[in-house]
């Protein structure tokens, strides 16, 4: 069976980072939104950008480059034939550009220290765009080269210094873009903030309690989160509403049976004790009682099962209780093996509903009796001991357990797995769930496992203080 990794296995700070954020850009709707947003924000910047650049490129250096060789021919007349050492470094102080002058007479260069201008590289001499798509070094060097009459070469470039402020452009594009990229998760995170209230409505409807609705945002003009929103409280009313129903039916008819039943068994009292009824006699008196159980049990789940299921509270014996219930089910079930108790030592009184108790504890043995078929496996047991606070009672069997496909709906009311427990041992599937509304009512849990063999169920009470 392939694992299943929770979130909580993610939050762990020794799982390595890149799980947790791999993990957080899959769970997170709003991450995925802004790298979304993000990427289509850099596609688009960059497919403009390449297509105007590239556009305005090739316009502009066909338009630019007669102004261009205008503007270098004036620059070389002002430096004048021969080549004026002055002029030329009067030039370089006022334009961003660079001279380096050759020829028979002058060597000099304004910036001796940079490299060779990107201007005069040998990719810019051979792009076509500036000397017509001929691709002639000749005519690549003559727009930003000059020879004068004695044979100097002068050549100029741009001035690398001018760009030493790009980096800082830079840095600051790029701290524009994380800011503008926060305030765009503080939007997102803004807007799909109702998802968290609608989660956590769902929640709390799966787990029954309708008393709070969820949240619409903009009641009187709900977006597209506030009509979700609004149709799941809907139909959380709904549900409800069925639930409702359905538990004031269950009541009513409870109720009404109680009367004929009690009558019934009346009349069965008075029959005849003879040997021609007596059979009949016994038979009708134990269908009746088993109804009777059944009405019994029905009424005190929608007890429990309200939202405010009275507790009489009292200082229970655990282990004086359990052994009670032990005895009483020992003499139901004749020839059946005795329970076996194991009471932690010093187990002190505990604040308890005894009656409820009681229920669960008889609920659990009876179950683990009508499976313990075999004779030669252990009898069932009944642990009771504390653990962190919390009074615990488990109850084994050693029967032929549950599939595990069963287990979590085995505490479900009406819920008989009919593969693994037969119609003539099991009940009508109320027993587990009495079993959990009590602990429920008590704010303790139920766990169900198969012990290999038979089965576990373990109840976890807290201890009122």
């Amino acid at each position: 069976m392939k694992k299943k990794h929770s979130g909580a296995e993610h939050d762990d700070p020794h799982c390595p980072w890149h799980r947790r954020a791999r993990y957080a850009v899959g769970y997170s709707l709003r991450i995925r939104l802004v790298l979304l947003f993000m990427a289509l924000a850099v596609a688009v910047t960059v497919t403009f950008m390449g297509g105007v650049q590239k556009a305005v490129a090739v316009g502009w250096r066909e338009a630019a480059r007669p102004l261009l060789m205008d503007y270098v021919d004036r620059l070389a007349a002002e430096i004048g034939s021969p080549p004026s050492i002055e002029r030329a470094q009067a030039i370089a102080r006022r334009l961003p550009v660079t001279l380096r002058i050759d020829g028979p007479v002058v060597h000099w260069a304004s910036h001796p220290g940079q490299p060779r201008s990107d201007w005069m590289s040998d990719k810019f001499e051979h792009e076509s765009h500036w000397n017509g798509g001929h691709g002639s070094d000749d005519q690549g060097r003559s727009l930003l080269q000059r020879t004068t009459a004695d044979g100097h070469t002068i050549e100029f470039g741009l001035n690398a210094l001018s760009w030493e402020k790009r980096p800082r452009i830079a840095w600051g594009t790029l701290t524009v873009l994380l800011l503008l990229t926060a305030l765009a998760y503080v939007y997102v995170r803004h807007l799909l903030r109702p998802l968290d209230d609608i989660r956590q409505g769902a929640q709390r409807f799966g787990e029954g309690d309708f008393g709070q609705a969820i949240p619409v945002r903009h009641a009187h003009r709900p977006d597209e989160l506030g009509q979700l929103a609004a149709t799941i409280n809907t139909m959380g009313d709904d549900i409800h509403q069925m639930l409702e129903a359905k538990r004031a039916l269950l009541l009513a008819m409870s109720h009404e049976l109680r009367s004929p039943l009690t009558r019934a068994r009346l009349n069965t009292e008075l029959l005849p004790e003879t040997p021609e009824v007596q059979a009949q006699r016994a038979a009708l008196t134990r269908d009746l009682g088993e109804m009777a159980g059944l009405i019994t049990d029905l009424l005190e789940s929608e007890r429990l099962a309200g939202r405010h299921a009275a507790l009489h509270r009292e200082s229970v014996d655990l282990a004086a209780l359990a052994r009670e219930v032990v005895d009483e089910l020992q003499g139901r079930h004749a020839g059946a093996a005795a329970i076996v108790v194991r009471v932690q030592d010093g187990l002190p009184p505990l604040s308890l509903d005894r009656s409820r108790l009681r229920l669960l504890l008889r609920n659990l043995l009876d179950n683990s009796l009508r499976h313990s078929h075999d004779p030669a496996a252990p009898p069932p047991e009944l642990h009771l001991r504390l653990a962190d606070a919390m009074a615990e009672v488990e109850v084994r069997d050693h029967g032929p357990g549950v599939p595990p496909e069963h287990l979590p709906h085995l505490a479900q009311a009406f819920y008989r797995p009919d593969t693994a427990r037969q119609r003539t041992t099991g009940g009508v599937g109320l027993g587990l769930y009495l079993c959990r509304l009590v602990a429920q009512a008590h704010g303790g849990t139920l766990q169900v496992r198969n012990a290999e063999p038979g089965l576990s169920v373990l109840v976890r009470l807290p201890v009122a203080g």
